[in-house]
C-alpha cells in the first residue's frame, strides 16, 4: 500500500548529534514550507548503520512514490555519490550544509526533478552556527549540541571526514539554549558534539567542558537535570569533577569513550589513554561522586586483536565496574588507517561482540540489582518508561503520569533490564 502525504518528515540514524541536527532540520523545513519530502540523517559509524538507512530509502520509496527524498548525514558527506546513485534518491546534502536555512528554502522552491544536491568541503568549516530550539518533537530530554567535529584520527574511524575539524559554541549561547529550553519545560537536557571533551580549545581563553558546565549550572537554576554525553576519558578535567561534586542536578550518569581493555590495541587505534587511564578516572570520579555510573563504547575484533587482548576488554568491564556498554563489532570504514591492517575473521568479530554483549548485560543486570529498595527520581518519556539519575531504564506505566515530568519513586523490583517501581 501506498501512503500520499504532504508534510515533509526526518529519519534520523546514529548518535544524539544527529538527533539534535534533526529538530534543526525539521525547524528549517517548517519555515520554508517544504512539503512532500523525506530526508534522511544518515550514520557513517558502521556499514550496519549504512545499511539500515539504505533500507529505509527503499522502504520509503515504496510506501511513498512521490515523496522527494533527500540524504544527508556523515555517510552522505562522505561518499555523496554514493547516495546520489542510489534510484530512489533525489537530492543529497552535506553535514554542514543541512544546517543552513537556505539549503531547505532552495529545495522548497523547485520542482521534484530540479532538486539539487548541496554537499560542501566540511574541512573548510571553522565555526558552528548557533540554532535556539524550543523544544524537541517526540523527545523529552533534549539534546543540545556545544560541540561538532574531530581534530584526533583514531584508525577506526571516518567520522572526522564527515565532519569537519573541531569548532565550539561559544559558552553564552549555550546557555542561552538551555535557558530557553528551561523555560519551555524541558526538564533534562544532554550536551552532546563529536568530541565534547574538546569543546572550548578554539574560544578565546581557551575554556575547558567543566567550566561551562560549572557556569551552565550556576547561570539556569530552573534547569533541573543535566547530563553529558559520551566523554574522553583523556579529558576529565578538574572543573568537571567540581561540578559532580557541587551540584546534584549534573547526573550521577558518564559514558566513557573507551574502546578496548589492551594497550597495544589502543596504540593501534591511536586513543590517547591507556588501560590505567580509564581505572584512574572512574576512580577520581566515584572519590568525587560515589553514585555515578559509567556506560563505555568497546570496539570487539579490531584488526591484530588476540584472544588476550580481547580477554583484556572483558576484564575492564569488571574492573573498572563498567554498567552500560554499547558494543560495536570492528567495521572497516574505507580511507581510515585501520582498514589496511590484518583483519579479523568475520565470525571471530561476531562471537567477540557477542562476548562483550553478555559482559555488558551481566553487568546491567547485578546493577539493578542494587537499586531495590532504594529512592530514586524518574523523568517519564513516552510509552510508559523512563530513566533514572543513573540512567537505569524504569516502568513507568502507572495511571496519571505525564510524559516529561520527574516522579520520585522507591526501587520495588528489577529484571534484567528495567526496575520497576512504586511512586512515593
Amino acid at each position: 500500500m501506498t501512503t500520499s502525504f504532504s508534510k515533509s518528515s526526518v529519519q534520523t540514524f546514529g548518535c544524539r548529534l544527529n538527533i539534535w541536527e534533526s529538530e534543526v532540520i525539521k525547524r528549517h523545513m517548517d519555515d520554508a514550507a517544504l512539503t512532500n519530502a523525506v530526508i534522511i540523517n544518515t550514520c557513517a559509524v558502521t556499514a550496519e548503520a549504512e545499511k539500515q538507512a539504505r533500507q529505509a530509502i527503499r522502504k520509503t520509496r515504496r510506501d511513498n512514490p512521490d515523496a522527494r527524498i533527500v540524504v544527508t548525514g556523515c555517510a552522505a558527506q562522505i561518499a555523496p555519490d554514493i547516495w546520489q546513485n542510489m534510484a530512489e534518491v533525489d537530492a543529497v546534502i552535506g553535514n554542514h550544509d543541512k544546517l543552513e536555512p537556505e539549503t531547505w528554502r532552495r529545495l522548497a522552491g523547485v520542482n521534484h526533478d530540479e532538486l539539487p544536491s548541496v554537499v560542501g568541503d566540511i574541512m573548510t568549516v571553522q565555526e558552528v552556527a548557533p540554532h535556539l530550539l524550543e523544544g524537541f518533537d517526540a523527545h523529552t530530554r533534549a539534546f543540545l549540541q556545544i560541540q561538532q567535529g574531530c581534530d584526533h584520527r583514531c584508525t577506526f574511524c571516518i567520522i572526522p571526514y564527515g565532519r569537519g575539524n573541531s569548532r565550539s559554541v561559544p559558552m553564552q549561547v549555550v546557555i542561552d539554549q538551555v535557558k530557553r529550553l528551561a523555560d519551555n519545560g524541558v526538564a533534562e537536557v544532554v550536551l552532546t558534539g563529536v568530541d565534547v571533551t574538546s569543546w572550548g580549545h578554539d574560544l578565546e581563553g581557551t575554556p575547558r567542558l567543566g567550566q561551562l558546565i560549572r557556569r551552565l549550572l550556576r547561570s539556569v537554576p530552573a534547569l533541573k537535570r543535566l547530563r553529558m554525553s559520551s566523554i574522553d576519558p583523556a579529558e576529565v578535567d578538574p572543573d568537571m569533577l567540581a561540578a559532580l561534586a557541587e551540584d546534584d542536578r549534573l547526573m550521577p550518569h558518564l559514558h566513557l569513550s573507551v574502546q578496548h581493555g589492551d594497550d597495544l590495541i589502543l596504540k593501534r587505534m591511536k586513543r590517547r589513554h591507556l588501560r590505567d587511564d580509564v581505572l584512574r578516572v572512574v576512580d577520581e570520579v566515584r572519590a568525587t561522586r560515589p553514585d555515578v555510573v559509567f556506560g563505555a563504547d568497546m570496539i570487539a575484533g579490531f584488526p591484530t586483536e588476540d584472544e588476550a587482548a580481547h580477554q583484556a576488554s572483558l576484564e575492564l568491564i569488571t574492573e573498572a565496574g563498567l554498567t552500560w556498554l554499547h558494543v560495536f563489532p570492528y567495521s572497516p570504514r574505507e580511507g581510515t588507517p585501520a582498514e589496511k591492517m590484518p583483519q579479523q575473521d568475520g565470525g571471530v568479530i561476531k562471537s567477540r561482540a557477542a562476548e562483550l554483549r553478555q559482559a555488558a548485560a551481566k553487568a546491567e543486570a547485578g546493577f539493578l540489582q542494587t537499586r531495590i529498595g532504594t529512592m530514586d527520581e524518574v523523568l517519564v518519556e513516552t510509552g510508559g518508561i523512563g530513566h533514572s539519575r543513573q540512567f537505569a531504564k524504569v516502568k513507568m506505566d502507572k495511571p496519571g503520569l505525564t510524559a516529561g515530568e520527574i516522579y520520585r519513586v522507591k526501587v520495588v523490583g528489577a529484571s534484567d533490564t528495567l526496575l520497576d517501581v512504586e511512586l512515593t
